[in-house]
């Protein structure tokens, strides 16, 4: 029997095979940095291993105790209803404790710094550069609040300007706010990613960014998302005053 807590990381999923090995390349980092923790992937739709074959894979194995962690940028549909819904049909004798989704958190800003460094962008650059935070859209009013504000904190660390973005079922799009940053005077522009993996709607935030000087990557396997992950399962793991999904 494993007397630990199992940390079961859920992706979306996507037909996009470039997904699920950003999803895995990501979970490698985890492991890497604690070798102790058993860390497990499971995908909502499109990909296997499923959430539910994962967990009824646990459950045959004699785990007890399972941290489910959303691969989440937001606390949008997936985290309030996809989730808890595979969750409740999990094997009876396991005990589940769902992490918060990952952000916002600083360590997310770290990452999209990182990225835009990455693709070119100084930090003798901040103060002439207007960013895009492109996210990938949700119709959930409470997670555009959060991208909006996410972009509100951001800009208070220097950049010309910072406008938020989305791919879908919200506007402006990129092109949208990169034309904003033009017109606000910006002397370059730069769009940063705000998720995790490519896939449709990461591909339309490229398009978007046709007419910016700078396009980072998705965040991907970034040592700061990984951190974040740990730092997501440790704190369901202590938190005995966490509901459980039985």
């Amino acid at each position: 029997m494993y007397n630990k807590p199992v940390l079961l990381v859920i992706a979306h999923g996507s037909r996009d095979p470039r997904h699920a090995a950003t999803v895995h390349a990501l979970v490698r980092r985890v492991r890497s940095l604690r070798p102790d923790v058993r860390v497990e992937t499971g995908f909502l739709d499109f990909n296997i291993p499923s959430v539910h074959g994962v967990l009824e894979s646990l459950a045959a194995e004699g785990v007890r105790d399972v941290v489910v962690l959303p691969l989440l940028l937001t606390r949008a549909f997936h985290a309030k209803a996809d989730i808890p819904a595979v969750l409740r049909d999990a094997p009876r004798r396991l005990r589940i404790r769902q992490a918060e989704v990952l952000g916002p958190s600083p360590l997310l800003l770290s990452a999209l710094e990182r990225r835009l460094h990455e693709a070119g962008l100084s930090p003798a650059d901040k103060s002439s550069t207007g960013v895009v935070l492109a996210s990938a859209g949700s119709s959930d009013p409470e997670a555009i609040a959060v991208i909006a504000a996410i972009a509100r904190e951001w800009r208070h660390t220097g950049w010309c300007a910072v406008r938020p973005a989305f791919a879908s079922a919200s506007l402006p799009r990129t092109e949208d706010a990169v034309r904003e940053l033009r017109a606000l005077g910006c002397k370059q522009v730069a769009v940063a990613p705000y998720v995790l993996a490519p896939g449709f709607l990461p591909d339309r935030i490229a398009r978007g960014a046709q007419g910016a000087d700078v396009l980072a990557s998705v965040l991907g396997p970034a040592p700061e998302v990984a951190a974040l992950v740990l730092r997501r399962f440790h704190a369901a793991a202590s938190d005995i005053s966490l509901p459980r999904i039985a």
